[in-house]
């Protein structure tokens, strides 16, 4: 079997899936790669590299040396962290994509899994059960850079015949690791709020829907797509990703279903522009028509899983 590396793996994204990659292939076959010096506890049931995605030569050669064949760049700078470093955002974004594209061009690499985003979309992009092909006129450096990426994977792969693939991610809500600067951060902290009996302080409007999904479902799509039969993949820039819709009001009282004593106040930041230029909801019909994707967890199962497994220790805001 070959090897695979996931490059951001300390993530929140890559925590899960590292974990379930080395359910699937084997401890030893599945690589974690992140800047980190050591990984988290929770990978050291195999294989870790300190990795700087943006030090061209040193990826090249580890990727090269160790005949890995399968790459997973989630290495990033989100949305809300992206805007406040704009150079620094679009270098990382673009710059590793290119590096491993190559790689893959010049027959190192046999696929590539690349994370595209809901950040593609702009205000002019209709917002309710967003199409997948659209107009797509973003305001964030984390969704231009985005949106350049799905240009170049395209084209790497009508060019060059390059196995990439791509998911265009909505909010993602898991309980193993924190998130790491995106504007849908607030339902993930939510419910460690909640779970530590705290009132919680919302960056965005009560009544701000923005397409979500429980990183189970995530995972299990971004494999399925990996797994995927490269003539079934008819999108090579990246696929619409839907899952449950909900405002932060919805959460709110489906957490107060289960922890009735929950408050929640609203105080809008620089995020809510961010979030107001983002589609409602997402029409996925094209993944589940081409490589069978529907996802499992709707809001009420999500947040039962959630209140039973988070951590109060833990906080985004702590």
């Amino acid at each position: 079997m070959s090897k695979t590396i996931i490059i951001g793996a300390c993530g929140q994204i890559g925590t899960d899936l590292v974990l379930e990659l080395r359910n699937r292939k084997g401890n030893d076959q599945v690589i974690a790669a992140d800047l980190r010096d050591e990984c988290p506890t929770i990978l050291n049931n195999g294989p870790y590299v300190k990795m700087d995605i943006l030090n061209r030569d040193n990826v090249r050669n580890f990727i090269i040396s160790n005949e890995i064949k399968e790459v997973y760049l989630l290495a990033a700078l989100l949305s809300a962290t992206a805007e406040k470093n704009l150079d620094f955002a679009w270098k990382l974004n673009m710059e590793g994509l290119f590096t491993i594209l190559d790689l893959a061009k010049e027959g190192h690499v046999s696929k590539i899994f690349w994370p595209s985003s809901i950040a593609v979309f702009g205000p002019t992009t209709p917002a309710d059960n967003t199409p997948q092909r659209t107009i797509m006129e973003p305001i964030t450096v984390y969704g231009i850079s985005k949106q350049a990426g799905e240009r170049w994977c395209e084209y790497y792969f009508n060019k060059f015949n390059v196995d990439v693939r791509s998911i265009r991610y909505p909010g993602l809500i898991s309980y193993k690791t924190l998130p790491g600067g995106g504007t849908t951060d607030y339902a993930v902290d939510v419910f460690y709020k909640a779970k530590a009996g705290e009132k919680f302080s919302c960056f965005l409007k009560e009544d701000t829907a923005l397409p979500m999904m429980f990183m189970e479902d995530a995972i299990n799509a971004t494999i399925q797509l990996m797994e995927a039969p490269f003539e079934t993949i008819k999108i090579r820039s990246a696929y619409n990703l839907g899952g449950i819709s909900f405002t932060p009001k919805t959460i709110s009282e489906a957490i107060q279903k289960v922890i009735p004593s929950f408050e929640i106040v609203y105080q809008p930041d620089f995020r809510q522009a961010i979030a107001d230029s983002w589609p409602n909801s997402i029409d996925d019909s094209e993944a589940n028509k081409d490589w069978g994707w529907k996802h499992e967890f709707d809001l009420n199962e999500m947040v039962k899983v959630m209140l039973e497994n988070v951590k109060e220790e833990l906080s985004l805001s702590k």
